[in-house]
């Protein structure tokens, strides 16, 4: 996963005696081998505690540290070293190296998407509210919500990236329901299952918390910490949520398995029945990252949003333990460091949107340039990185990092809502 070549061959690192010619890549830390001479990493040297910058790997320690604190890093190999990798990588090729088709281009597939996640979106907040009113309810309609998705996620799922970027902290567990419902969608169809099965784990998604109905909205939004009482009643909501589902024939089993199990962790301490392991469903452990991810990436009465790399890192130190391990891979590799829609900072100073990205070049994806490094508004410029399209200082155009959606510096609610109305067409990013 997370994996690029770069052209350039580099000389032997510092104290090497011979003149082996080294090859310079940006790895997944998955990958790291004890001998590799890490030169760069994906965030700045001073967040990761480590004695030097730029070393030698001598200790499965380091190793810890670096797969810890980053999801990749760049390295210098020697030939042998190079081979290595390479037998490792191809032997490991999977649909995680592949890229979702297309069949759409984005701006063929952002207005018909956006029409598809609004009516998504009025129908389970409606939904939602009914249950919270203790009305009769009915599921039925909820199956063509989900179909739809699914029809614009095999159309163009970059469409949907870009939409579920935009987030009211007011309508949370509507939006974050849909949010995971479309994500889980992705997820299935990178995971090449077949549409019958992308339409479940969207069922799934969407109503995975209708549970949370059933709670207050104080103690949900509490902008404190939760008491061990309040904490119990909290927990209560997948329990709610299946007996909800669970009265619906119409449902498929494994949909209320996901809303009963999305809570469940791999080493036993999730809730609410402790499951552990495989005795969790498949569809509930996909569930659990995806809910995961939206949850870490959103703004809450208690947290501020994160960014995507953030949480990504945070699901990867979490594999193993809360999540399936690799699921947790796959999910970063669809995912990506800098997915569709959201905002990174240039070394420049200056601000962009990352429009599109491939499982070949994760760390180059497609920008398009909204603020200038005085942080005004500029004519927007779409740059393809893996072109190396150099700056006004004549350096190529490199990401330091990624940012929060929620960043006071650019309404990127704003952005996309405008790019993906019917009236404003966004700028081409197919390669």
């Amino acid at each position: 996963m997370l994996f690029r070549r770069k052209s350039k061959q580099k000389t032997p690192r510092s104290g090497s005696t011979s003149q082996t010619v080294m090859r310079r890549l940006d790895i997944p830390t998955s990958a790291v081998r004890i001998g590799m001479h890490v030169v760069n990493l994906d965030r700045p040297w001073p967040e990761v505690p480590l004695a030097f910058q730029k070393f030698v790997v001598e200790k499965t320690e380091q190793i810890r540290v670096l797969q810890a604190y980053c999801l990749s890093v760049t390295v210098d190999l020697t030939e042998a070293q190079y081979q290595q990798y390479e037998a490792a990588r191809q032997g490991s090729v999977s649909v995680r190296q592949r890229r979702l088709p297309e069949r759409h281009s984005l701006i063929e597939e952002l207005p018909v998407a956006r029409a598809h996640y609004l009516h998504a979106k009025a129908y389970i907040n409606d939904l939602l509210a009914k249950v919270a009113a203790s009305k009769d309810i009915n599921f039925e309609g909820v199956h063509e919500i989900v179909q739809n998705c699914v029809k614009s996620i095999v159309a163009n799922p970059n469409a949907i990236f870009w939409l579920s970027r935009i987030r009211h902290e007011d309508a949370y567990t509507a939006e974050h329901c849909v949010r995971v419902g479309v994500l889980a969608i992705t997820f299935a169809r990178f995971l090449d299952l077949p549409e019958p099965d992308m339409k479940i784990l969207g069922l799934c998604g969407m109503l995975h918390d209708v549970g949370k109905m059933k709670i207050s909205p104080d103690l949900l939004n509490k902008p404190g910490a939760l008491s061990p009482e309040e904490w119990q009643v909290v927990k209560a909501h997948p329990t709610y949520g299946h007996q909800l589902l669970a009265a619906d024939g119409g449902l498929d089993p494994l949909v209320k398995e996901a809303a009963l199990s999305h809570h469940e962790r791999m080493d036993g301490s999730g809730y609410p029945n402790g499951l552990s392991g495989n005795s969790i469903g498949l569809y509930a452990r996909i569930i659990a990252i995806v809910d995961a991810y939206d949850a870490i990436t959103s703004d809450r009465p208690y947290q501020k949003g994160r960014s995507s790399m953030d949480a990504l890192r945070i699901l990867y130190q979490c594999s193993g333990s809360h999540f399936d391990s690799d699921l947790v891979q796959t999910f970063i590799t669809m995912i990506g460091l800098y997915p569709p829609g959201s905002l990174v900072q240039l070394k420049s100073g200056e601000i962009a949107v990352v429009l599109s990205t491939s499982p070949a070049q994760k760390l180059k994806p497609v920008i398009e340039l909204v603020l200038d490094a005085a942080g005004n508004p500029c004519v927007p410029r779409v740059l393809r990185l893996t072109e190396r399209p150099l700056n006004d200082a004549g350096e190529p155009y490199a990401i330091v990092h990624a940012l929060p959606d929620n960043t006071d510096r650019f309404d990127l609610k704003n952005y996309i809502q405008q790019r993906a109305s019917t009236s404003n067409k966004p700028l081409a990013t197919d390669d």
